[in-house]
């Protein structure tokens, strides 16, 4: 007998809807059940031919666990190795690769000293940033939000510069993404099982949580429809999530990627709807039995994406023309403060110095509206006095 798992947290529905739905199907051999554990010891297999992660996320323990299970065999979903190793910047940066729309986004160092750091452990982080290069190119308004976060925390819109540095000093050890706005005329979230089935869901993100997916917008046309779903299969295939959602918004006709790395999506029936829910359960437990049915004892059972597999293979991420790389001027500054002295006006008497203009930059013309840019202002090189180092952040 083939056991299919579900690890599970504080949510109600789905889970028991999931191994309901299995066990309905009397596949020959396969049931499900919640996931049990009393001991976990290394190399030792658990009683699982596949296990469908949804909690280890918050749970240290569970992915250790999760990872000691694939080494012997077992197949969960979603690999745990993976999800270990993603976030959301690097999301990005794989979409742009692969010719999927998404926002401009910049990461930024964390605002306060990481613990057992110092000053430095930053000798390589030029200062000041360059503001005015990153501003002009994320544009305003903008929004700020962790590189590896979800759930809609620490989460802020930003109107201008002051405004953003007002909320950069609020972050604390958090390592922040300044991204575009994208004013949307649609939204879509979309439940991705297998990197094969998609279920579009139109949103509205600035609804009140339980009424988002009651829009009240027209259906969207097929075309755009289509270009959705190539782009969700498109990033799972090369992610390798076998249980993700994606979201779009939608500018000019255009979908951006907005989110895509939700590996835990949510799937309780109160929220997204008894349609999407009934979907949802159906689909995961047919997926489910078919990973059963392919699992072999002692193998390696996981899903492993494109991305890991043209590295390993040595290949071509895509079959595309190599663009020319872009010639940038980099410059270190000796390290004098702490991360939280950024955006902070500094004491400290001015000498002659000569005024050094940046290059300008050419940069692709984009359609869509207009983003307000703040005014490029010209350095002065000024030398100043050592500040004192700052406090270290305090441990958590």
């Amino acid at each position: 007998m083939k056991k299919i798992g579900i690890l599970f947290g504080q949510e109600d529905s789905f889970p028991q809807a999931f191994v309901d739905r299995v066990n309905q199907k009397t596949e020959k051999g396969i049931s499900a059940e919640f996931v049990r554990l009393d001991k976990i010891m290394q190399a030792e297999p658990l009683d699982y031919a596949v296990i469908i992660d949804r909690i280890s996320q918050d749970v240290p323990y569970y992915r250790a666990a999760l990872k000691n299970a694939a080494i012997c065999g077992t197949a969960v979903i979603n690999n745990p190795f993976w999800w270990s190793a993603d976030e959301k910047f690097f999301n990005n940066a794989l979409a742009v690769k692969i010719g999927v729309p998404v926002p401009k986004t910049v990461i930024l160092p964390s605002k306060e000293l990481p613990d057992d750091t110092t000053n430095k452990s930053f000798r390589n982080l030029a200062y000041p940033l360059d503001w005015n290069g990153i501003f002009n190119y994320v544009g305003f308004p903008a929004y700020m939000k962790p590189f590896d976060g979800g759930g809609w925390k620490e989460v802020y819109k930003i109107e201008n510069e002051k405004d953003f540095f007002s909320k950069y000093d609020k972050t604390k050890q958090h390592v922040m993404m300044l991204q575009e706005e994208v004013v949307f005329d649609d939204y879509f979230r979309c439940y991705c099982i297998g990197s094969k089935h998609v279920r579009i869901m139109q949103y509205e993100p600035r609804n009140p949580h339980h009424l988002r997916y009651e829009h009240g917008k027209a259906p969207a046309s097929k075309k755009l429809l289509d270009t959705v779903k190539d782009y969700v299969i498109k990033l799972n295939q090369y992610l390798g999530y076998d249980f993700n959602t994606v979201e779009f918004a939608v500018r000019d006709g255009i979908p951006y990627a907005i989110d895509f790395c939700n590996p835990a999506p949510d799937a309780e029936v109160t929220s997204v709807g008894q349609e999407n829910f009934d979907w949802v359960v159906e689909t995961a437990a047919d997926y489910a039995i078919e990973r059963a049915k392919g699992q072999k004892d002692g193998l390696d059972n996981l899903t492993w994406g494109e991305f890991v597999k043209t590295s390993a293979a040595k290949t071509l991420l895509v079959a595309a023309v190599k663009k020319a790389p872009v010639k940038a001027d980099v410059s270190v500054a000796a390290v004098d403060h702490a991360i939280e002295a950024e955006g902070k006006e500094k004491k400290a008497k001015a000498v002659k110095a000569p005024v050094v203009k940046a290059a300008a930059v050419k940069e692709p013309v984009v359609k869509g509206p207009a983003v307000a840019k703040e005014p490029v202002v010209k350095a002065t090189a000024v030398k100043e006095k050592v500040a004192p180092k700052p406090k270290k952040a305090a441990k958590k």
